[in-house]
């Protein structure tokens, strides 16, 4: 009996041990490009990262960082000669030429933002 328990407790603890190492327990990602552990993992070396794209918008995640997230993310987009305007709720404006650009934000969970730019801001 006590040898079925100790087989079914290391089951147990290894099954725990790769749950937690998969981030399981985070929320779903917008777009499956990454995998949540390899989002997680590349935010421990860069303050911002691409985790994908689809036909009309790229996705990324930043670190929340005591409010630095909506610079790092107007610093990105300005790089591209676009010029911010204002917030607006969970939204950036930026303005170039005749053309308007929103970039919107969206806690992913207390650290990480997500944040989704129309790819016309390339342009």
């Amino acid at each position: 009996m006590k040898k079925w328990l100790i087989i079914a407790g290391t089951i147990g603890i290894i099954l725990l041990i790769i749950a937690i190492n998969s981030k399981f327990y985070y929320p779903a990602l917008p777009i499956d490009t990454m995998s949540k552990k390899e989002v997680i993992d590349s935010l421990q070396y860069k303050d911002m990262i691409k985790i994908g794209a689809d036909q009309k918008n790229e996705w990324y995640m930043t670190k929340k960082d005591k409010g630095m997230a909506n610079e790092k993310i107007k610093d990105m987009i300005q790089e591209k000669e676009w010029k911010f305007r204002n917030y607006d709720g969970n939204g950036l404006f930026f303005e170039k030429k005749d053309k308007t650009l929103i970039a919107s934000t969206q806690m992913w969970t207390g650290d990480y933002v997500l944040v989704n730019v129309p790819l016309v801001w390339k342009q």
